[in-house]
């Protein structure tokens, strides 16, 4: 896992195994420090986002989780999402309507992710909202931020590279 302020992860090699490890742990961790329940539907659906590295949706959830036995009702997806979002653990990626698993959910921050267009794979990073041109405007305003969804959408390093056709 990365820190704020770090480069961001999801587009450059590393060991994938003990990052899903690593950020599982972790969430186990922070869920008994905080006495939040990471049950094994939550802890499941932050699995197949970790392991990703993608954005998914609810649906495309949905399916991993009837293929692995835990049913096949929207809600079961929608209620685990919800409790993973509102705990930091993923962020919704609004552009998508998908989730990604956050890297850096021990931290308290403002992403800003980068999608790709070919293959849906997001990096996050650390952004300063209140800084540069949207905090001077902000300020100017009177205007407090408290929140941001920042995305961009370009191509990711490995489908750059790819030849165009």
């Amino acid at each position: 896992m990365t820190t704020p302020g770090s480069a961001p992860l999801g587009f450059q090699q590393h060991d994938h195994g003990a990052c899903v490890s690593d950020a599982l742990a972790a969430a186990d961790a922070r869920c008994a420090e905080s006495g939040l329940r990471l049950t094994p539907v939550r802890r499941k659906v932050l699995e197949l986002l970790l392991k990703e590295h993608r954005a998914l949706g609810a649906y495309a959830i949905l399916d991993h989780l009837r293929d692995a036995g835990f049913g096949s009702q929207p809600p079961v997806a929608y209620r685990a999402l919800d409790f993973l979002a509102e705990h930091g653990f993923v962020h919704k990626i609004e552009r998508l309507n998908a989730f990604v698993a956050c890297a850096h959910p021990n931290a308290t921050h403002s992403p800003a992710f980068m999608i790709c267009r070919a293959c849906d794979a997001v990096a996050e990073a650390q952004s300063t909202p209140t800084k540069g041109s949207l905090g001077d405007a902000a300020r100017a305003a009177g205007f407090q931020i408290e929140k941001t969804v920042v995305e961009a959408e370009g191509l990711c390093p490995a489908c750059a590279e790819k030849p165009s056709e």
